[in-house]
Parts: structure tokens; C-alpha cells; sequence
């Protein structure tokens, strides 16, 4: 993929950026809830404000669109950075749900921005930015997170998807001035359906300071030397595998599960799931972990990270285990093998093979050395994925469009 231009290095090392502040709108379906794509915006967001850009974020009034659950309130400010809320629009195509901001084209057509930032793929508002951005002749980058359709998914709906991947392809992809992905595997897939020249990739990051803090950090009462699974408690997270691998793991090989993270509209099944296998009992529930202090000390005092997904765009959790110094067991899917260098930093298992999975877990204890081995090279390579030096490429991408 091209390189993103770079500017003459600062005075810390990293990139000295010149020239006047830009005005950017961040634009996305959900904002200041938990996610991926939502954590994303917001180190995005704040960290090019604290560096002088005027950054505002456009998104719906969703807090979670699966269920279309409407936010009963959200903040106007988020860590210093102006939010505007948008009433969301579903909008119905046989099997398709594509979602537009009711207002959103008129804000953003009399907001004065100098770029428009949109983020996710398939979604209406990705559309309207780039109306917009072709009206007005404003700069557009596209951060896709592109997640292809489930194996699962029958073949009327992959093909429906795919069309919809060629539409947005030949429409604001085109229109775009630079399209941002997170991994080499994204720049592939969607390099199949958009203008390949245009993609830049510029992998996520991780607040190292942050896990750089010294002391004891608050947490609530956990069983010892636990498993931990860490994201939205969803369909695509594969926890069913997970359980299963626990159900054959020996007794006193079984070691107690913690989960954190919010529901999804899967606890109930995964509650009735448990106790069908007879592990309900080795089960901890944390809901939603919002304290940050309180999060680290849980994945701090884990004895592994275990990630059973279905499909990972990136995998943000893994970065906060690999800066955590905790061990990893994570399928094989999507961006997960990037980011554990094949292995290397963590050990890898196919998706829908509960036997492997727990042939894995066994593996923590059991090779010691080579759990070891592979915490320590986690450790070394999470230094190179700071948000800093994320957002520091991205900021060069805005400066090459905006002139």
C-alpha cells in the first residue's frame, strides 16, 4: 500500500506536523458507547484536539443499533470534544438495514469543516458524508473497519452484502481522498471493490502511558488465576466455542471464566448455555467495566486473555493484553493473526474447534516457557502501537488532502 507522507521528525522523536489547524468532522453511527469503531473516534478525536485541530463528532442518537435501542441521554462534551446527535433513520432493503442521520447532510454542508472524517462500511452515513463532501468539495477520508459477511450468513445475503460493498465502492469510496483500514488483510478485501491507490494503513493503537502506572489498581472480588473475556457480551464473539472448550477441559484443569463487557442481547442464551454444560458455577459476570483503573486491575490479574471471535477487524483488547504483560488465546480471524505475528505473540486456535480451544487453554500451564516466550515478545511489540503514532499518520493523511 502507498506510504503516507511523513513530515520532519519533532523534537520527541515523533512527527513534527505543520502548517494551520484543520477543521475536521468526525462522522459515525455510534459515539461515547463501547466498540471498537467508538473507541477508535474518541482517541482520535480528543488527541487531534489536544494537538490544536477543531474536532467535532456527528453521530447518531443509537446506543445500540442491533437492538435500535435509542440513548436515553448522552453527554454534549466528550473528553473536550463537541458532539452533535442526529435521530437515526433505519432504512429497509430485503435483508439489508442501512441506517441514515436524520439532519446530518445540512450540519455538516453549514459546519465550515475543512475534512470530513467518515468511519464504518455499509452504513448511511458514510453516504450522506460523501454527498456532501462531493456538493461542498471538501476533502473526504473513509475509515472503513470492514468486517465481510459471516460464514454463516446464507448465500442470497453474502451476495446482497457483496453488492452492496461494489455500490459503496463506485460511490464514496471514489469520492474519497484517502481510505484508512487498520490491517494488510482489510487493505486486501477491500482493495477488491475500491480504489486500491487510495488505501492507507494505519493500524490502531493503545494508550502505553496508561498501563505504564505504577501501584495497585481497584477491582472487584475475582476467583484466582481466572480466564477473562473482555468486549460486548454479542453474537460475533464466540462464547458458545468457548464454553464448550471449558466443558472438556478436566475438572481440576478448569480454570474460572470471567467475563467483562456489556450485553449484547445474548446473556440470557449464554446463561442457559452454561448451566446446559454444567460450567455456570465457574462463571463470572462483570457487565460493563467503564472505570478505566478498574478495567486494568481485571486484565492485569488475569491468567489469560482468551478471544473466541468469529470475525476481529483489529482486536483492541489484544493490544491492552499484550501492554498488560498477560497471556493470549485468540482465534484465528480476521486481523488477530496480524496482530500476533502469526503466533508469536499469543497463541492461536481455528474458529469452531472447541477442542482446540481448549487444548490451548491447557497449553498456558502446561508449556510455561513458551507462554513466557510469547508474553514477553507480545510486550515489545505493543511499544510500536501507541495511539500517538496512530493518530500522528492519520493527522499526515488530512495535511496531504487539505491544502
Amino acid at each position: 500500500m502507498p506510504a503516507v507522507g511523513e513530515d520532519p521528525p519533532g523534537p520527541d522523536g515523533g512527527t513534527a506536523l505543520h502548517g494551520p489547524d484543520v477543521r475536521i468532522a468526525q462522522v459515525a453511527l455510534r459515539f461515547d458507547s463501547p466498540g471498537g469503531v467508538e473507541t477508535t473516534v474518541l482517541e482520535l478525536s480528543r488527541r487531534l484536539r489536544a494537538a490544536g485541530d477543531d474536532v467535532q463528532v456527528y453521530a447518531s442518537d443509537l446506543e445500540d443499533e442491533a437492538a435500535w435501542r435509542r440513548g436515553p441521554s448522552f453527554r454534549a462534551v466528550v473528553d473536550g470534544v463537541p458532539v452533535h446527535r442526529f435521530p437515526a433513520r433505519k432504512q429497509l432493503l430485503p435483508g439489508v438495514t442501512l441506517p441514515t442521520l436524520v439532519g446530518l447532510m445540512d450540519a455538516l454542508a453549514e459546519s465550515g469543516v475543512d475534512l470530513i472524517h467518515a468511519h464504518s462500511h455499509r452504513y448511511g452515513h458514510v453516504l450522506e458524508a460523501a454527498a456532501v463532501a462531493r456538493a461542498r468539495g471538501i476533502p473526504l477520508v473513509v475509515s472503513t473497519h470492514y468486517h465481510p459477511p459471516d460464514p454463516f450468513e446464507p448465500r442470497w445475503k453474502k451476495l446482497l452484502l457483496r453488492a452492496e460493498d461494489v455500490g459503496f465502492g463506485w460511490t464514496a469510496y471514489r469520492r474519497a481522498g484517502a481510505l484508512v483500514v487498520e490491517s494488510e488483510l482489510e487493505a486486501r478485501l477491500v482493495g477488491e471493490f475500491a480504489p486500491a491507490g487510495r488505501i492507507r494503513v494505519i493500524p490502531p493503537g493503545v494508550d502505553l502511558s496508561e498501563w505504564e502506572r505504577e501501584g495497585v489498581e481497584p477491582g472487584p472480588p475475582l476467583p484466582e488465576r481466572y480466564l477473562l473475556f473482555a468486549g460486548r457480551i454479542a453474537s460475533n464473539k464466540g462464547l458458545p466455542l468457548l464454553f464448550e472448550a471449558l466443558a472438556l477441559l478436566p475438572g481440576p484443569e478448569r480454570p474460572p471464566l470471567v467475563l467483562m463487557g456489556p450485553p449484547w442481547g445474548e446473556t440470557e442464551a449464554l446463561e442457559r448455555r452454561a448451566r446446559e454444560l454444567g460450567i455456570a458455577g465457574q462463571l463470572t459476570w462483570l457487565g460493563a467495566v467503564a472505570d478505566r483503573a478498574t478495567y486494568r486491575g481485571v486484565l492485569r490479574r488475569a491468567h489469560a486473555l482468551v478471544l473466541p471471535s468469529a470475525w476481529e477487524a483489529f482486536g483492541l483488547v489484544l493490544l491492552d493484553a499484550m501492554a498488560a504483560g498477560v497471556p493470549i488465546v485468540a482465534t484465528s480471524v480476521g486481523a488477530v493473526p496480524e496482530v500476533l505475528e502469526g503466533g508469536r505473540c499469543g497463541r492461536l486456535v481455528p474458529y469452531g474447534d472447541p477442542r482446540a480451544l481448549a487444548a490451548a487453554l491447557q497449553e498456558l500451564r502446561r508449556d510455561a516457557e513458551g507462554t513466557a516466550a510469547r508474553r514477553l515478545r507480545a510486550f515489545e511489540r505493543v511499544r510500536g502501537l501507541d495511539w500517538a503514532t496512530s493518530v500522528e499518520r492519520t493527522r499526515s493523511v488530512y495535511r496531504e488532502l487539505v491544502r
